[in-house]
């Protein structure tokens, strides 16, 4: 069997269980010139007992101009088998007091917004939207940019879903906060604290 070259193992992992990682064809002796179903047979010798090894699809691996398309695999490992990782326990967010964010406080872990001490009753995406406006005050958003980043790279839509998702919000923050979402005219908005 190839030498396969393994990293220092952490104290999470239990000994004994091997560690695999990228090796270039010219690493390995003798893999190389092994057809493709005895190399994939040869590294499933190193997996832990009851792990899967899968190819990935093509479209999650990196590519790198001028180099050939990457081979991945996925491994899974059953539940019962994961090496145990202690949890740390979690380190409360620090307070920000509410003239630093503005009259808009955004509570990223409890998914919550909050004007005047209110709490908004806000969609996903309406929510998703406030956060990411809030989270750069003066900056001028595009439609476009904002639909990439809140809806993501897959939808389907136009800029009127923007202008349509800040007028609502525009109606939950109130009369009297509604102006911190300021339209620039043919392009797109900004908060304004």
């Amino acid at each position: 069997m190839a030498h396969i070259q393994t990293a220092p193992l952490p104290a999470a992992v239990r000994p004994g269980r091997p560690r695999l990682r990228a090796v270039d064809p010219h690493e390995v002796a003798g893999l190389p010139s092994l057809s493709p179903l005895s190399q994939l047979s040869q590294v499933a010798d190193l997996l832990p007992p009851g792990a899967t090894l899968l190819p990935a699809p093509q479209h999650a691996l990196p590519t790198l101009p001028g180099r050939p398309p990457m081979v991945g695999y996925l491994v899974l490992v059953p539940a019962d088998q994961q090496p145990q990782v202690p949890v740390a326990a979690p380190v409360p967010a620090p307070a920000v007091a509410p003239e630093e964010q503005g009259p808009v406080a955004i509570d990223g872990v409890r998914r919550i917004a909050v004007v005047d001490g209110e709490e908004l009753d806000l969609t996903y995406l309406e929510f998703e939207l406030l956060a990411h406006l809030v989270a750069h005050p003066h900056r001028v958003h595009t439609r476009d940019q904002l639909v990439t980043t809140v809806w993501g790279y897959g939808h389907v839509g136009d800029g009127r879903t923007v202008d349509v998702h800040v007028a609502r919000l525009r109606r939950k923050l109130g009369a009297e906060h509604r102006h911190t979402i300021q339209t620039v005219r043919r392009v797109g908005y900004k908060y304004t604290p």
